[in-house]
């Protein structure tokens, strides 16, 4: 196990202590190297440039896209992105609307609206979808399906299973990576065979969330049901949703 891993674990183990004492987090997540992400950045709440033509990434996640796309289409797919980088403020509207939805017209109680929203819906602040890294991404040769992001349509006998297994054979080739996947023991989010992200910079970013301490803000957010969001909760969020994830994606 590498030093890195070594700290990175280290430091994930340490945030439910961290949590409840918030001086002891500031210290604990100091680095000592320099920035190249803002906290602002990291949450979504920046302005970075994007590029890309339907979709918005960063200019070295859209270069290797389009060398993805021209590859696919070679072999009769056309890789078309539904969703790539979302502002903190469009989660935002994302997880008030559902959570408005689960309490008020479901009579969920906050406890289960959030417990719901969070099997495929992050909280505002803790998207990798604020990166710029990450996209959701199905064939356009297929045409858009009803309800496009569902596992069905990846599986054996769905429209994009086809497609779906080209990205697992070639995929990686170009830097990405699946995010949320399939593993028996993976926690958190469910199972998403569209969610790819480009690992050279996407495993920076979640180093520097890390580093910085990024997931403190959470407690103190402006989203539909803050207060309920204890530092237990968060504790196991934190563990369970950002950090289990694809292990080729941990910095």
């Amino acid at each position: 196990m590498s030093n890195s891993r070594r700290d990175f674990i280290k430091k994930s183990l340490l945030l439910g202590v961290a949590l409840s004492t918030p001086m002891a987090l500031s210290a604990m997540f100091t680095n000592q190297e320099e920035l190249t992400f803002s906290v602002d950045e990291l949450m979504g709440k920046a302005n970075p440039k994007m590029f890309g033509n339907g979709y918005k990434l960063r200019k070295e996640v859209h270069e290797s896209l389009v060398k993805l796309t021209a590859a696919a289409k070679k072999d009769g797919f056309s890789p078309y992105v539904v969703s790539s980088y979302r502002n903190y403020n469009h989660q935002k509207r994302i997880w008030d609307n559902k959570y408005i939805k689960y309490t008020r017209d479901q009579k969920l109680s906050p406890e289960k609206a959030i417990e719901k929203i969070i099997a495929y819906s992050t909280i505002p602040g803790t998207s990798r979808h604020h990166w710029g890294t990450d996209f959701d991404i199905i064939d356009g040769a297929k045409g858009v399906a009803n309800n496009p992001l569902n596992e069905k349509h990846f599986n054996e006998g769905g429209v994009y299973h086809e497609f779906k297994l080209w990205m697992n054979k070639h995929a990686e080739d170009f830097g990405f990576y699946e995010v949320y996947t399939n593993a028996k023991d993976r926690k958190g989010f469910k199972y998403e065979p569209w969610h790819f992200s480009y690992l050279p910079t996407s495993c920076e970013m979640l180093r520097e969330y890390i580093n910085q301490g990024v997931i403190q803000n959470i407690q103190f957010s402006d989203i539909q049901g803050a207060k309920h969001i204890t530092a237990e909760f968060l504790e196991r969020y934190y563990n369970e949703n950002v950090l289990d994830i694809n292990t080729e994606l941990i910095p």
